[in-house]
Formats: C-alpha cells, structure tokens, sequence
C-alpha cells in the first residue's frame, strides 16, 4: 500500500511556502502543521485530497480520540488533539481557495475538523505554570561549585538568566560583545542572537542582588582575562569533548555556541536535583522575575511597563496573563489575610496596606502607560 499521493505532495509543498511566506511561520511551526497534516492523510489511506468528503473529518476525529503517546501509552492530551485537528482545519479551508479544489471543496468543510466544546475548554484551559522561588534559585546557584571552567560556566549560566530573562536558545547564542557589564545591558539583538520571533530588544539586569550580578562579571571577566576570549566569542562555550584514558570526556571549553538549548535545559536539571529541588526549566525563571516584579514594583505601572519590557513583551498584559499570575498558595495566603478582615495585607515585603485608589492603580497599570 503506498504512503504518499504525488499529487497531495505537490500541494502541501505550495502550503509550506504559504505558511512560510504569507503567514511568516518558523519553520518549526511549518513541520509542525505539515505534521498534522500527514496524519490526516494517513488516516484516508493517502488519498487525493480532492476526494474530500466529510466522513474523512469525522474518522479523523474518532482516531485521535483513540490513539496512543507513544512515549507513554496514554492516549494522546486533548491540546494535542486539539492542536492537529486545527492545523487540518486550517489546511483544508486554504485549499478549498485553490485551483484544481474549488469546486470540490468548501469553505465551510474546515468546520467539521473543529473539537467539540468540552474538548476545546480542556485543551485551551489556563494551568498554573510552575516556577521557582527567589531563594530557590539563589539555593542552586549558592551549592554549585566552580573550581574547573565547566562549573563557573555552569553556574554564570543559571546566574546570567535569574538576571536577565533571557530565554535558553537566545542565551546559547550569545557572544562577549551582548553583554555590558557597565550598563549592566544585554543587548538583545536578532541578527545575531536567537531570541523568540526573531524580536531585537534591551534588556538591563533586573534588581535581583549584587551577588548574582557579580558571579556573571566574574565570569565575562575569565572569559576575557583567562582564556584570552574577544567579542565576537561566545558567552556560554559549548563543552569540548576529547580522550583521555581511552574514553570520551569533557575536557574544557571550545570557541563555540551550543547549536541549541539542550545542553542548558540539562544544566538547569543537574544543579536542582544537586540542590534536591524539584527541577524547573530555565524558561520558569521568566515567571519567577514577573512575580518579584509585582511586588518590587508596587502598584507603579511605569514601573512594572519597564519591568514587562526587559522581558521582551510589547505589551504589559502579556506578562500580566503568561507569567504574572498569583501562585496557589500565594493566593491562599491572601485570601486568608482577607478573611480575617483586617483590611490589611500582612507586611511581608509581598503586599502593601490596601489603599482607597488601588482599583484606579491596577486600572493604569493594565490600561495606561503604553500597555
């Protein structure tokens, strides 16, 4: 039985270019849909796209529901489910503009791909992402060691990103000539660096304490002072790998960037499970700055815009609604607060005296200023 139709070939090509050119997906997000796509094929026994008929939509849908994670012999999360049936859906109403499909395909077709409501609650739903206390983080940094360059490397690198933000894949392009230690300045610059949609921006080092700012100047300063590294050298050296007793071993640092985040993700795992914590990604930390930054901005919305911007977001909501939400038991603590009737937050550093204009504060700070 064959498993591709030439023609069907030829017009998820022209649909890649589509999304590639008009809609300006990475190319990541292309595989992705093109993905999608073939596993609807799939399920129609690899034919003409033009013989679509509603039946195909509804077997698909049924399949999906039935198929298993491969990794964990659970059947497949409904965002997952969710995530491919829109990615056909939206293939199918492309092609039904096309010529050779017009006549054989409708609109309205791509509706029938669409999960059913309960399905869609569950696979949009908003879930609490977890993510690191302060003290958390500077528990890891305080029980890494850095006597051999592969360990002060190690831990400039969970240092550099408490301070700064900055996403595992742009921090693994980075070079020497990003960061001013004087300005205390990453400069964020997407012609060079690999940061999220291709977006240049600055970002100043966030108030987090003068001892993770000074073990990222330690560093920068081996880097130039030691091992003789210029500006265009990268920050992170990837590790070299070399022979030594007749096996394969980690022999010091190479005048190279990591390809990708991997080795960083695997940095971040081995230092908390060092510091018997639970393991956060380096992408939590994100979270954890735009929680310290609602407190240490205090109601101040120009304050907290600035703070939203050296996280690369536009607009203040996007760190209002992707990092910015009270953890669980945050939230618990508060309403307890409240329902003692105090009136009064408890004066911990997390909260202050509730003031008569606080509902006009939060109002600028999620409407005004630039946000």
């Amino acid at each position: 039985m064959r498993k591709h139709h030439p023609k069907n070939e030829r017009i998820k090509r022209a649909y890649a270019i589509y999304l590639e050119d008009a809609h300006r997906m990475a190319p990541k997000s292309v595989d992705q849909a093109l993905a999608a796509i073939a596993s609807f094929e799939a399920s129609t026994g690899w034919r003409d796209f033009a013989r679509f008929n509603i039946e195909q939509a509804r077997k698909f849908k049924r399949q999906l529901e039935e198929d298993l994670n491969p990794k964990t012999g659970r059947p497949l999360a409904k965002a997952t489910s969710y995530a491919r049936l829109k990615a056909v859906g939206r293939f199918i109403h492309w092609l039904a503009g096309q010529q050779g499909y017009k006549s054989k395909i409708s609109y309205s077709d791509a509706d029938y791909f669409n999960p059913s409501a309960n399905d869609a609650r569950i696979a949009t739903a908003t879930r609490e992402q977890r993510a690191p206390s302060m003290e958390q983080v500077r528990r890891v940094i305080a029980s890494m060691p850095a006597e051999s360059a592969i360990e002060k490397r190690d831990r400039a690198l969970i240092a550099f990103i408490f301070l700064t933000g900055a996403r595992d894949d742009a921090v693994a392009s980075l070079s020497l000539k990003h960061v001013d230690m004087e300005r205390r300045l990453l400069d964020q610059d997407a012609r060079t660096v690999r940061t999220k949609n291709r977006k240049s921006f600055p970002t100043w080092f966030f108030p987090i304490g003068d001892d993770i700012e000074a073990i990222v100047r330690d560093w920068k300063a081996y880097l130039e002072e030691q091992l003789l590294f210029g500006p265009d050298d990268p920050l992170f050296p990837k590790t070299k790998v070399g022979l030594e007793e007749g096996q394969f071993a980690p022999t010091g640092l190479e005048r190279a960037n990591w390809s990708n985040a991997d080795p960083i993700r695997r940095v971040f795992r081995e230092s908390f499970e060092t510091a018997s914590l639970p393991y956060f990604n380096p992408h939590s930390l994100r979270k954890t700055l735009a929680r310290f930054g609602m407190t240490k901005c205090k109601g101040d919305a120009e304050a907290f815009k600035a703070w939203s911007q050296n996280l690369g977001h536009d607009d203040v909501m996007t760190t209002f609604t992707s990092y910015g939400s009270v953890a669980r038991e945050r939230q618990e603590e508060i309403m307890e607060e409240l329902r003692k009737g105090a009136g009064e937050r408890a004066p911990d550093g997390r909260g202050d005296v509730l003031e008569p204009d606080l509902r006009a504060r939060l109002l600028a700070m999620l409407q005004g200023n630039g946000a």
